[in-house]
């Protein structure tokens, strides 16, 4: 099993493999990109509120379990995103993602830092040519920075009552807008993603 420290030790050598086998007949540039999938519900996210001392915060509250999963791909470099909405998580809806990433922007080679949940399984699958997946060790989340956008998108729709899935996703939709590369940037740039990434490819 690869350990964390392990892991970020070989970051910038693993970059620097990249670079030296780039096609650059192919290729353009190359970006660095934390990918994650999470579960956005009509049930209602509390968080903790201000009130008066002695006072009981009240708040509507939705119970449901119907829901939603938001796809996203969100670079530290350049701030920029590619998300993908569906009713669930599979190993097809995966690769389904990564062809539509990537096209876009198809001359750019995307390093994408990834988890180890089942469904990122690539096992007899290929990957498009401009993608390289790089999995993270088990068992740590706080090295995937997406966690984090998340974290953000959720904390602005805590409290809030959706009453269909037509509802919650133009509200998702609302917040992806809102997300602008410079605050994908200091959400995500985690230094030593970013230092690994500099020292290897020079930019």
């Amino acid at each position: 099993m690869i350990k964390p420290k392990r892991f970020l030790k070989n970051l910038e050598n693993l970059f620097t493999q990249i670079r030296t086998g780039l096609d650059k007949n192919k290729y353009d540039t190359v970006n660095l990109y934390f990918q994650d999938e999470s579960r956005f519900g009509l049930i209602t996210k509390q968080k903790r509120v201000i009130s008066a001392r002695g006072v009981q915060p009240i708040g509507k509250y939705k119970h449901s379990y119907q829901y939603k999963w938001l796809w996203g791909s969100f670079s530290p470099i350049s701030g920029e995103s590619f998300c993908m909405t569906t009713d669930g998580v599979c190993k097809e809806l995966f690769i389904k993602y990564l062809e539509d990433f990537a096209k876009h922007k198809p001359r750019e080679v995307k390093i994408l830092i990834i988890d180890n949940a089942a469904f990122h399984s690539t096992k007899n699958v290929t990957i498009p040519e401009n993608i390289i997946l790089l999995p993270i060790p088990p068992y740590s989340p706080e090295l995937n920075p997406a966690e984090k956008v998340w974290q953000w998108m959720k904390d602005k729709m805590a409290m809030k009552i959706f009453d269909t899935l037509e509802d919650l996703e133009y509200k998702i939709d609302q917040l992806l807008e809102t997300l602008e590369n410079q605050l994908i940037k200091s959400i995500t740039a985690y230094q030593f993603y970013i230092q690994a990434y500099y020292n290897a490819f020079k930019v």
